[in-house]
């Protein structure tokens, strides 16, 4: 029992935000070069690679079970994944699947509304939703009808927020929509919208097999504006073939011209041995190492100047949006879809590959669609792995998500909430920070763990010191760490 309190209580005493903080970074072209490696982004802490098949559909029956024995007073996050693409983006890693038969969402769309179902009756009575997202693929490959379909769908199976509440965010390909759909997408209930843009230069668009013309996304991020949506979230890619610093310095122009509320920076990892559709971005076309690190350096100087506010791993926002006033409160939390401003909510996951979080575990679905309908035809949530946390993964867990979210750990609130002395249990691990510490990624106080403004951009190394698991992996699984 104490390791489902301990995986209930989400908000361990901590020490006061200050009143007035700007979170900034510092770029060191030197050690950046020198200390970057592959490492675990912790989206989830074990990691995913860690889940096990023995983990299963009951397993998931008593985490839920557990939340509703401790009262289910937390509120709920909801994920829903659409997996259809009309083309393939060549750098993508999403599980997706690449068709133009529209009869194939169809089917998926009628047993993702029977998961829904199934999962509504599992918290019925217990959890307000005040998160849901929809990822992909594509979400807006479904058609309008289809997506307000869905979405009637899960307000009769789960009761959400009022609208001033609730964060309801959708990822959005400006190729697919229209201003009409946009304006429709608000009715029907979403209040952030996520713009994948990646580039704006024609030829970048052209090597990854991605051609979005400028006017697209402007057209679509007025029409938010227009329709009411609280917040507009860019996606951004560095290290894609056929950038410069010049191509990345005009898209960056364009970017802040068009003021979106949030923008994500993300490197990318080539890594074709595990994705097929990158092994065909040809490697000449590649920019160097050096290269990306300017890319980095250019995009966090030239954001910054433009008053937007690193969060952290490459994420940015305006000092007034949601996610920096969340971050100044210590209430920032990091997720399966990044940052998020929701630290003390259970995620339920629905669609193919979809990751949940309840309790003290981790559950991932199946990841194709035969085995999907399989399950549900059976009756069964379509859990196919996953893993129950120990103190010791829940003790990790909330040390990486604090130097995640917060770029600072108090030992007396590590403490407080769990039976530990810290210098104790983790001897080996100062160690191991202490050697950071030299390099100027953090300092080690006998109360507190504070990362530098330029250890900020290597927060994934300074984490990989509390990973226990990390040594027994084998090969090259994870990104590089910058």
């Amino acid at each position: 029992m104490l390791v489902e309190a301990l995986a209930s209580n989400a908000s361990f005493p901590a020490a006061p935000a200050p009143l007035v903080f700007t979170p900034s970074v510092e770029f060191d072209a030197g050690l950046l070069g020198r200390l970057g490696k592959s490492g675990p982004r912790y989206t989830s802490y074990p990691t995913a690679d860690r889940f096990d098949a023995e983990f299963g559909y009951r397993d998931y029956l008593h985490a839920v079970a557990g939340v509703r024995t401790r009262g289910g007073k937390r509120p709920l996050s909801l994920y829903l994944h659409i997996p259809f693409c009309d083309t393939v983006c060549y750098y993508c890693a999403c599980n997706k699947i690449v068709t133009r038969r529209r009869d194939k969402a169809a089917l998926y769309l009628s047993y993702l509304k029977r998961e829904v179902e199934m999962q509504g009756l599992l918290f019925a009575g217990m959890n307000e939703v005040e998160q849901l997202h929809f990822g992909g693929g594509t979400p807006t490959y479904l058609s309008d009808e289809q997506m307000g379909d869905l979405m009637a769908h899960l307000r009769r199976s789960f009761r959400f927020a009022a609208d001033a509440v609730g964060e309801y965010s959708i990822e959005v390909d400006p190729r697919t929509v229209t201003a009409e759909r946009v304006h429709n997408l608000r009715r029907q209930g979403f209040n952030r919208i996520s713009l994948g843009v990646q580039d704006f230069d024609p030829e970048v668009q052209m090597a990854v097999n991605r051609v979005q013309p400028e006017h697209e996304t402007r057209a679509v991020i007025d029409a938010a504006r227009a329709a009411g949506f609280r917040s507009v979230s860019i996606d951004l890619i560095y290290g894609l073939p056929k950038q410069t610093l010049d191509s990345m310095r005009q898209t960056l122009d364009k970017v802040v011209a068009a003021d979106p509320d949030r923008i994500s920076v993300y490197h990318y990892a080539h890594m074709p041995h595990l994705f097929k559709p990158q092994r065909r971005i040809q490697a000449a076309d590649m920019p160097d190492s050096d290269t990306k690190l300017r890319m980095l350096q250019l995009c966090i100087e030239r954001l910054g100047a433009a008053g937007y506010v690193y969060i952290g791993m490459d994420h940015f926002a305006k000092p007034d949006d949601d996610l920096a006033v969340a971050q100044r409160q210590g209430r920032l939390h990091r997720n399966f879809q990044g940052y998020s401003t929701h630290a003390d909510a259970d995620l339920v996951s629905c669609g193919v590959s979809s990751i949940s979080a309840v309790g003290a575990t981790y559950s991932q679905n199946v990841k194709t669609l035969d085995e999907y309908y399989d399950a549900i035809d059976a009756n069964e949530l379509p859990v196919a792995r996953g893993v129950r946390l120990s103190m010791d993964d829940l003790l990790r867990r909330a040390i990486i998500q604090k130097l995640m979210c917060q770029f600072e750990l108090s030992v007396a609130a590590i403490e407080q909430a769990f039976p530990i002395v810290f210098g104790q249990y983790f001897a080996n691990e100062l160690a191991q920070l202490r050697q950071l510490e030299r390099d100027g990624l953090l300092t080690l106080g006998p109360e507190w763990i504070s990362v530098s403004m330029k250890g900020r951009l290597l927060i994934r190394n300074v984490c990989m010191v509390f990973d226990r698991y990390l040594a027994e992996r084998t090969g090259p699984r994870h990104s590089q760490t910058i």
